[in-house]
């Protein structure tokens, strides 16, 4: 099976979580013995073309012309997206057509209309979700093409029943459309040792470490509130928040203003190498998103033998069962947060029995080869119905 895959991020360029997923998606798909032809943005010195563990991977320059706004700008990398697209289907005969997000909507549903194939999608957000509503016009757009790139799909997948419930209420997407398939986890990744003295270049006491977008759905001003109390009961501890993104320089000044900024840390991007030695050291992980249609990042450190706290939220409360494998705190809720990583700064047996449920949940539940077995399962559905639908005779030049 030959399947031509659009993301608007791909590794090097990695924005959120979307880049790792797709990249391990890929890659365990390729062991299904399905060829995967991504197309996704360049960039940061990465090759136009090369063959990565697998996956064809294709690099798009991006736009020489300057744009009015973002929403212009992501048009005319559909249409760079959509130009690579046609020279490929002039050199191989591909079965479907697999999208992630509304980013790459319009190449999409313009490369199934014009070559006839079947259109597979992934949603892995939604806009209303992230701001709590829609409130603009843009916001409304947004919404829009996540409705249509719905509609114009085959079958949509999501990572979870949070998410298939707000797909279908969002956009009346009949939920025998939808195939939820979790995301996971490569645990040959974090199976890895911090060098002698990492930790110390951080702290010589606790270490609570957080990694995500600054954006306020991921909760990290909830954190910084929860601050207070945690340093009440565990003095000897030091907050490293990593990742940008426009709420950056807001939640330092946050950390300023409430006399902490000693104890925070924000190295702002860092490499999956230093990630995955963070994650090695750190007493706690914690992840108190407002919004997470799954939340991969607390994967991450399960997979690492790390305790977690989270969010009762969206995919993050699917994932953990609270007080076995994890802790979930009130979403939003900053003395909720603060007691439950107190809990794990202050009694290491409990913390030590959720670190290894964790890696247990982690080991058995949510591995990549699994999940690229699912995907793969909804592919060949798709392709068995296109196959004896009327599209598959207009392609084909035949008629009903």
């Amino acid at each position: 099976m030959k399947v031509l895959m659009v993301s608007w991020e791909y590794p090097p360029v990695s924005v959120g979580g979307l880049a790792s997923h797709v990249k391990d998606l890929s890659t365990a798909l390729v062991a299904e013995d399905v060829e995967i032809h991504l197309i996704t943005q360049g960039g940061e010195g990465a090759d136009n073309f090369a063959k990565e563990e697998g996956v064809y991977v294709y690099r798009i320059n991006k736009p020489e012309i300057s744009t009015p706004d973002f929403l212009t700008w992501v048009m005319l990398v559909n249409f760079n997206f959509i130009e690579m697209a046609n020279s490929l289907l002039n050199k191989y005969d591909f079965d479907l057509i697999h999208i992630h997000d509304w980013l790459v909507g319009f190449a999409g549903k313009s490369l199934k209309h014009g070559n006839h194939l079947p259109l597979v999608t992934t949603i892995h957000a939604t806009e209303s979700g992230r701001n709590h509503g829609i409130y603009n016009s843009q916001q409304k757009y947004i919404n829009d093409v996540e409705w249509l790139i719905g509609y114009e799909a085959w079958r949509v997948i999501c990572c979870s029943q949070y998410m298939e419930d707000e797909i279908h209420g969002l956009f009346q997407t009949p939920r025998d459309k939808i195939d939820i398939i979790n995301n996971g986890v490569d645990l040959d990744n974090f199976d890895v040792t911090a060098p002698a003295g990492f930790k110390e270049k951080y702290t010589t006491g606790n270490l609570v470490f957080f990694i995500g977008r600054m954006v306020r759905e991921k909760g990290v001003h909830v954190l910084l509130e929860a601050a207070h109390q945690i340093l009440s009961a565990a003095p000897n501890t030091q907050f490293v928040i990593a990742g940008k993104g426009p709420m950056l320089d807001e939640l330092k000044g946050q950390a300023h203003n409430s006399g902490i900024g000693d104890k925070v840390i924000f190295p702002g991007y860092i490499s999956e190498e230093e990630k995955e030695y963070l994650y090695q050291v750190a007493d706690v992980a914690v992840f108190p998103s407002l919004y997470e249609p799954f939340g991969i990042v607390a994967l991450e450190a399960m997979a690492s033998k790390t305790p977690v706290v989270v969010s009762g939220v969206g995919g993050l409360d699917e994932i953990i069962d609270d007080g076995q494998d994890g802790l979930k705190a009130l979403p939003g809720n900053a003395n909720s947060l603060a007691e439950k990583i107190i809990k794990l700064l202050t009694d290491q047996p409990y913390a030590d029995k959720l670190r290894s449920n964790g890696y247990k949940k982690a080991v058995e539940e949510y591995s990549w080869q699994g999940i690229a077995g699912k995907t793969n399962e909804v592919y060949q559905q798709v392709l068995d119905e296109y196959q004896t639908s009327e599209w598959a005779h207009v392609k084909s030049g035949s008629t009903i």
